[in-house]
């Protein structure tokens, strides 16, 4: 019989996950996803890189959304049973508030621990794997096709730009180029220019007609050249150069390496920085269990038309939770407070207060220290208006 009962409540937990997880992930991926093809279509990329960057984006929203997707599913069912009256049935069939809660707890560690691999080993692979399409998309295209009035980077110092650009993007007027390398600094102007592609095809060489030089050397000597026709450079490389290696930030690191980054004589990174995200990671991964004990509480109560402060108590504690792990983790990175009492102190906090409310909702079922604050405060709301309209209404009948 128990097995039947877990069952029917992790039957009625999947559907609102999943709706909760997709819509969540959804609203986070659009306004990027418009991003993504602002950037791809001003760079003259193709858009298959668009659909790369979303799905190295999905492990960073997933975080995001797992927690919140998780505790709205459980209130949500919770909820439910309590309008159809089946949580009274189990209650009354001598089921207690802890054994409820159960099968939400069970969930909620396995889902902790997907998240110590997601926030520890998916998504800093997948934050670096987006950095490297976007920078690809970001430099393949633009020999092929110049932006009009966008900078764009060429390589070995070059950065070329034109006021006008035809439908090929290859034939320019107004350019501006500048060139900086091995001490020297030169910048070219010019009437007109042109891309053509070099003999072998894997270069391109851009021809200028009527421009100036102007040349700074290392020992301050400018010079001004005139010219009427010339190349402002025979090796813009097509092949775009490799992206940097990955570990150039602390959230490109796995917890492993992180862990060997706190520990390792010469680290690459601050130790106070590699400990302020390793704990943060940690942190945010641990947080999961807690909130079947926040959820189910409120859920119960909302029978007692109690559903909306229960809700927007809930979620201003989750964000309280969110932003306070945030702060730690600044002030732990910051070096300015250690990061085990930083970035946990939030976590610690809301342990208790989940814990509190859980335990203070086993002796009465629907009725917690939260609701009856609510009910207190409606209540001397509702005092207050009606000590209001009594004067009114003898001011009326007058």
């Amino acid at each position: 019989m128990s097995g039947i009962v877990e069952r029917y409540l992790l039957g009625l937990l999947v559907r609102p996950l999943t709706v909760s997880l997709g819509t969540v992930l959804i609203a986070l991926l659009l306004e990027r996803l418009l991003r993504l093809f602002d950037i791809v279509a001003a760079s003259g990329s193709a858009f298959e890189p668009v659909l790369l960057m979303v799905a190295n984006l999905l492990p960073h929203y997933l975080g995001l959304a797992l927690p919140a997707a998780f505790f709205a599913s459980i209130f949500m069912v919770v909820a439910k049973l309590g309008e159809d009256n089946e949580l009274d049935a189990l209650l009354a069939s001598g089921r207690s508030i802890f054994e409820i809660t159960l099968p939400f707890l069970v969930v909620s560690v396995l889902l902790s621990v997907f998240c110590l691999y997601l926030f520890g080993f998916l998504q800093p692979h997948s934050r670096y794997r987006y950095h490297v399409v976007r920078y690809e998309a970001l430099n393949a295209g633009w020999n092929a096709k110049v932006q009009e009035n966008v900078f764009a980077d060429a390589g070995r110092g070059f950065v070329l730009t034109a006021d006008g650009v035809d439908g090929t993007g290859r034939k320019l007027t107004r350019v501006f180029i500048r060139h900086s390398a091995d001490g020297l600094d030169e910048i070219t102007t010019a009437e007109t220019g042109e891309l053509v592609p070099s003999a072998g095809g894997r270069e391109l060489v851009l021809l200028l007609q009527k421009g100036h030089i102007v040349r700074e050397d290392g020992n301050g000597v400018i010079e001004n050249i005139a010219f009427e026709n010339g190349v402002a450079h025979e090796n813009f490389a097509i092949d775009t150069p490799p992206f940097r290696p990955r570990g150039d930030s602390e959230r490109e690191l796995t917890l492993p390496e992180l862990w060997a980054g706190l520990h390792s004589a010469q680290p690459a990174l601050q130790p106070s920085e590699l400990a302020g995200e390793m704990h943060a990671r940690l942190v945010r991964s641990l947080s999961l269990p807690l909130l079947p004990l926040l959820a189910v509480p409120l859920g119960m109560a909302s029978k007692r038309g109690r559903r909306a402060p229960g809700v927007v108590i809930a979620c201003l504690l989750l964000l309280l939770l969110q932003q306070g792990v945030q702060i730690g983790e600044s002030l732990a990175e910051s070096g300015k407070v250690a990061a085990i009492p930083a970035v946990w102190g939030p976590l610690a906090l809301f342990s208790a207060f989940s814990i509190w409310l859980f335990r203070a909702s086993l002796g009465s079922p629907g009725e917690n220290p939260v609701t009856r604050a609510v009910g207190t405060v409606e209540g001397l709301i509702g005092g207050i208006n009606l000590r209001r309209k009594k004067p009114a209404a003898k001011a009326a009948s007058r």
